[in-house]
């Protein structure tokens, strides 16, 4: 399977620039950016759930 080189990427960021806009191709990054941040919270937020549980279950009565 042939890799993607530097031509090719400019090649399809310009025919996305093309097909959706500035404004649009902007907002959608943003977008996905801020759903990165936020799966990753998420994440971060399961793991300290989890290790609070597991100490309670640890911790003598």
């Amino acid at each position: 399977m042939p890799s993607l080189g530097p031509t090719e990427l400019i090649i399809i960021l310009v025919i996305v620039l093309l097909l959706f806009g500035v404004g649009r191709v902007s907002r959608i990054g943003g977008e996905l950016g801020s759903a990165v941040a936020n799966f990753r919270k998420g994440l971060d937020d399961g793991s300290k759930n989890k290790t609070e549980e597991i100490k309670e279950k640890n911790t003598p009565s």
